[in-house]
């Protein structure tokens, strides 16, 4: 699948995120919600006696949490998608830095001048919590929703670990949405897909300039090309004219050929003339001579 443009409205704006990427968080968020929302319903007997429908809610539960993993791994379809988790899976002497002189808080990261990829330290530690967390709580959960599949040791320690890494999920997803709300750009981001090249010079100075880059490269691609066009075209006209004049040439040769040859056969009709002529003046010489 081919990428669009990165840049676009004269260059004041850069694309940070592909419809599909979009489309994978989107369909993430939609299932974690109601996941953490009937987790707490099943967890706290208070909101269980109010609420009711226990088995409506576990059931909700149930298949919210085995379909969460899947927009996941639909988006490795997408190329844009896979670029960004090898980015995200890159931690760099940046993102130690970053995250030893805390440059989560406001304005830190330009101080230091630290340069900043398409994500900082935060949000890859972000990824690959949650990206962990949602394999273990599926494991955990199938454990307790088919308690014959292992003894009780198992199931005891699976419930223990299923609870506490939820309430982990949920604090770590309150601090997610904190900072999301903090950043308005951030946010026009995720929903449209493109982001102002000011912020990103400001937030994300080497993403920045790794998109520029890649834009002066294709643009100088592009005036590669288009020199290598007109040149070939250059040369068919070029060829065309060619082979024009040697077909010119090839007619007026059978022409001059065909004027020799015209020539020659008149030459030959007068010489036949001329001899059926002699024949018939010796033949009439003849027969007056007869007579006489």
């Amino acid at each position: 699948m081919s990428r669009p443009a990165e840049t676009d409205d004269g260059g004041r704006r850069i694309e940070r995120f592909t419809r599909a990427e979009r489309y994978v968080h989107r369909t993430t968020a939609t299932l974690m919600l109601p996941l953490i929302a009937t987790g707490m319903v099943l967890y706290l007997p208070s909101l269980s006696v109010r609420i009711g429908h226990r088995q409506t809610i576990a059931l909700i539960h149930l298949y919210s949490g085995f379909a969460l993993p899947i927009p996941m791994a639909a988006g490795l379809l997408s190329r844009a998608y896979r670029a960004d988790l090898r980015r995200l899976n890159r931690h760099t002497d940046t993102d130690r830095t970053w995250l030893r002189n805390r440059a989560w808080r406001e304005q830190r990261a330009r101080e230091l001048a630290l340069p900043v990829g398409k994500f900082n330290a935060g949000q890859k530690l972000n990824a690959a919590f949650q990206c962990g967390a949602i394999l273990v709580m599926a494991g955990t959960g199938t454990l307790m929703w088919f308690p014959h599949l292992v003894g009780v040791s198992a199931r005891t320690g699976a419930t223990f670990v299923h609870d506490w890494l939820a309430l982990a999920i949920g604090f770590v997803v309150i601090g997610h949405l904190w900072f999301a709300m903090a950043d308005r750009q951030a946010r026009i981001g995720m929903r449209t897909g493109w982001v102002t090249k000011a912020w990103a010079q400001r937030e994300h100075p080497a993403w920045a300039a790794e998109v520029a880059a890649r834009g002066r490269d294709g643009a100088a691609a592009g005036r590669k090309a288009e020199v290598a066009a007109r040149g070939s075209e250059g040369a068919a006209a070029g060829s065309t004219a060619e082979v024009a004049t040697g077909d010119a040439r090839g007619f007026g040769a059978r022409t001059s050929d065909s004027k020799a040859t015209g020539e020659v056969l008149d030459r030959a009709a007068r010489g036949a003339a001329g001899a059926r002529d002699a024949v018939e003046g010796a033949a009439v010489h003849q027969a007056r001579a007869g007579e006489r």
